[in-house]
């Protein structure tokens, strides 16, 4: 039932990975939540999942955001919108070097169908997702905010580059305020074991590939790259727990709608500690008891070879801080991928 007193938000692409932890850490904390996905990388199923968390459904409406006139309709049925996160966008570094112009159009467009939407019906408040890839193969390490936003290295990080650029522009010539929250790499499952990332097909990030491994999906795990000018010559990440990044949108929410800060704010969201994929896979092992195979590979197409935060700006303003370690991600994430074989 919906709670008068508190607001409501709509999340795109809210049945996704990261999307569906933001809804239940908005639902857990009494806001009411309006849900768009496409299902292009999700399934109806979590809303399922999402209840038997929360107690309750947000409502969903299975559209896509570059059908405007659909998106329209969302926006006139639902007047009591106060804020938009926005999650929907196809996320894959190597088939955005495969297929730029689906990254293009899927990625831009949306957006701006979204903000001429959100301004059209004065909810001026949005917070989106955006990613560490906008500051490219960085120079300095850790990254900050101030870091400069480099040539984007694969035609999904050109997305969220240009998605800040249209998002800041705009909220320079309206009245629409918005925080862009650059976070590093989502990882690990929801401590209910009820949530976690389920990619259709073959995943492309790191984790899912290791637990799907795991339970011999997949042969081995194949490692892009040990020749990296890195400790162990593997890529170097900030990997944070999706719960953790969940919590990070809700506060920039309740930034927003307090009418703190700047028109246009922009922070990192990671751990602030960079691990290697051997690393990573490391912390499996010892959270599963396993031993995992992996296959050394060349090199891929759009890989940054180390990027890690400073996240100070985020903890001191923002007043978020990462919260779960590199065990707890890996242990959630081992749990969830059980879940998922014991129901097949």
């Amino acid at each position: 039932m919906a709670n008068p007193g508190k607001g409501t938000f709509l999340i795109t692409g809210g049945l996704g990975y990261i999307g569906s932890h933001t809804v239940v850490e908005m639902l857990q904390r009494n806001y009411n939540v309006v849900v768009i996905d496409n299902l292009s990388n999700s399934s109806e199923l979590v809303l399922d999942r999402i209840a038997s968390i929360c107690g309750r459904k947000p409502v969903f409406y299975p559209i896509d955001l570059c059908d405007k006139p659909a998106l329209e309709a969302v926006f006139a049925k639902e007047k009591e919108l106060q804020a938009v996160i926005h999650f929907a966008a196809l996320k894959a570094v190597g088939e955005s070097v495969e297929k730029p112009l689906l990254y293009y159009k899927n990625n831009l467009i949306s957006l701006v169908n979204l903000m001429d939407c959100m301004i059209e019906n004065s909810v001026n408040n949005l917070v989106f997702s955006s990613s560490c890839t906008v500051y490219g193969e960085p120079d300095v390490l850790p990254v900050t905010e101030k870091s400069p936003v480099k040539q984007a290295i694969s035609p999904y990080g050109n997305t969220k580059q240009v998605g800040e650029e249209i998002i800041h522009d705009t909220t320079q010539s309206s009245q629409l305020r918005s925080i862009a929250l650059r976070y590093f790499n989502p990882v690990g499952a929801h401590s209910s074991g009820k949530l976690g990332e389920l990619p259709l097909g073959k995943p492309n990030n790191l984790v899912p590939l290791i637990t799907q491994t795991a339970v011999g999906i997949f042969p081995f795990l194949r490692i892009f790259g040990n020749d990296y000018s890195t400790p162990d010559g593997t890529c170097i990440r900030d990997y944070i727990h999706v719960e953790d990044v969940a919590v990070a949108h809700v506060i920039a929410c309740e930034r927003l709608l307090s009418g703190k800060g700047e028109n246009y704010e922009v922070f990192n969201i990671g751990t602030g500690t960079g691990y290697s994929v051997l690393e990573v896979v490391k912390a499996f092992e010892k959270a599963s008891g396993l031993n995992l195979p992996i296959q050394i590979e060349e090199r891929r197409a759009g890989d940054i070879e180390k990027v890690f935060a400073d996240t100070s700006l985020s903890n001191q303003i923002l007043g978020w801080k990462a919260t779960r370690s590199l065990d707890e991600m890996m242990s959630s994430a081992w749990v969830w991928q059980q879940s998922l074989i014991n129901k097949e």
